[in-house]
């Protein structure tokens, strides 16, 4: 039985909420049980230095934990100077994930940014980061889209993450703090709506898992990632 008494393969209760930031392009609040993640997409008129006169644009994502996110109060990481490699392991991945289905050419010599803040971490940050982000870049680029500034077919596709992990040596979906703090083997994997592979990050806790659970871990992964790119098309349309 799972802490959280839910099936094998089922999620944590999901929702997310469009339009949450007054300011941003575009932004929305996502919850993963009670992992819940601010996310915010600017658009900015500048490039990095090595894309400029190339015609194409960017997209990049930061990524941070507010202080009381957690049990325990974290210091906030501009205090000490620079991000941990935790954090930048993890931005990066999620501007991995988000280029991954953007049309770089079609977005014009502009930047987005994605800033993903977590309010309050039960586990699986970073997939609700990357399935969140999706949704405030997608309203980014409509925003966009009002005023003329890009054309159709700039977001090819979608893109979500869930983690698997074998807990109690049994596959699980979507692995809350209680298990994934003690599983056997923990692994995230991002993909796109059409069920293309952006990135699998695995590692084995205790011992080494099997190729046949490793499989058992990719199929659950399938179905979770098909039931967040549903809850990603019913908030936008």
């Amino acid at each position: 039985m799972r802490p959280s008494k839910r099936k094998p393969d089922e999620l944590r209760r999901v929702s997310i909420e469009r339009a949450v930031s007054k300011h941003a392009e575009g932004s929305c609040l996502i919850k993963f049980g009670d992992t819940h993640v601010l996310c915010t997409a600017s658009l900015e008129e500048r490039l990095p230095q090595w894309l400029k006169g190339q015609g194409r644009g960017w997209v990049t994502a930061e990524y941070a934990m507010l202080p009381r996110s957690t049990h325990e109060r974290t210091r906030r990481e501009v205090t000490s100077g620079h991000p941990s490699g935790r954090t930048q392991e993890i931005q990066r991945l999620v501007g991995r994930a988000l280029r991954a289905v953007v049309d770089l050419n079609k977005l014009g010599e502009r930047q987005i940014t994605v800033d993903c803040d977590v309010i309050q971490a039960d586990g699986g940050t970073r997939t609700a980061s990357i399935t969140g982000a999706w949704v405030a870049l997608h309203d980014c680029i409509q925003w966009m889209k009002m005023r003329d500034m890009v054309k159709e077919n700039v977001l090819r596709d979608h893109v979500a993450a869930v983690s698997c992990g074998l807990y109690k040596g049994e596959p699980v979906l979507d692995l809350d703090y209680a298990e994934d703090s003690n599983a056997d083997a923990d692994s995230n994997f991002v993909m796109t709506g059409t069920g293309g592979i952006v990135e699998i990050q695995g590692t084995a806790e205790t011992t080494p898992f099997s190729e046949e659970r490793f499989t058992e871990l990719m199929h659950l992964a399938k179905k979770g990632i098909g039931e967040l790119v549903q809850l990603q098309k019913l908030t936008v349309a």
